[in-house]
């Protein structure tokens, strides 16, 4: 009891919890992403797409599965229906033959018909550019609107998948149990001439350096910012702009985008 006054706490009750901080300082941060912004000026985001439409849609496909695959099943799917109309059109059974090779399609295929119908019902068939709006639409969650937000819009979002989640946790650029903790602390300490791109760096980052089973320490060019303990080196590698690489030939098979 003698701690709980000294504290000036009630007995009975607990202090609140702290929010979760990033483990760096605002220059560490500005110089993580600055880093990033020279190895990838113009990173893209890797779903195939030709419109904002068929962006959702691919998003939506990707729950759960690789960009690959649904760029594999999507080319064909997009080639004949390519707004909400022609894809009511196709009907579930015709989708779900176009995806099939994708995981969990039956239940997509069912959220991309619901998703058509909700677009064409309440949008006139437009994709919305608001989060509050897209995250009413079927098969819509947080993640999935903050991408297309960000790619097909140019808003400043941060879309938090396995990969972000892991890098945010791993290196303690912002810890925290769940994706939207992550995003918290991430909007908060980016630097805002960043964010547009921040998501694909960090994406891109966790695909094919901070991989999942094993980060690829010597080719990582924040290894001296890096605050990850099981890093196995602090010598960054070479500050180049990545432009011959061929990244898809060398995915990160171990973690679903």
């Amino acid at each position: 009891m003698a701690n709980l006054k000294s504290k000036n706490i009630a007995p009975g009750k607990t202090a609140a919890k702290r929010p979760a901080h990033s483990a760096y300082s605002p220059a560490e941060v500005a110089e993580i992403f600055r880093r990033f912004s020279v190895q990838r000026p113009e990173p893209k985001g890797e779903l195939e797409h030709v419109n904002a439409f068929t962006l959702l849609v691919a998003v939506v496909l990707s729950a759960q599965a690789t960009d690959l695959g649904v760029n594999k099943a999507t080319r064909a799917l997009f080639a004949a229906a390519d707004t909400p109309q022609k894809m009511l059109a196709l009907g579930e059974a015709r989708v779900g033959d176009y995806i099939r090779t994708i995981g969990l399609w039956r239940n997509k295929a069912k959220n991309v018909i619901a998703l058509s119908e909700a677009l064409i019902r309440d949008h006139n068939g437009e994709v919305p550019d608001e989060r509050d709006l897209l995250t009413r639409l079927p098969g819509v969650g947080r993640k999935t609107a903050n991408v297309v937000l960000n790619m097909a819009f140019g808003q400043p979002t941060m879309a938090v998948d396995t990969h972000v989640f892991r890098i945010g946790n791993r290196i303690g650029l912002a810890p925290g149990k769940t994706p939207e903790a992550v995003e918290d602390i991430l909007v908060r300490i980016i630097p805002r001439e960043y964010m547009r791109h921040a998501h694909h760096w960090l994406i891109l980052h966790g695909r094919y350096v901070c991989k999942a089973r094993k980060p690829d320490c010597p080719a990582c060019v924040i290894a001296d910012i890096c605050k990850a303990a099981e890093k196995t080196t602090s010598i960054p590698a070479p500050l180049v702009e990545i432009a011959a690489l061929d990244e898809s030939a060398v995915p990160d098979a171990t973690q679903a985008p």
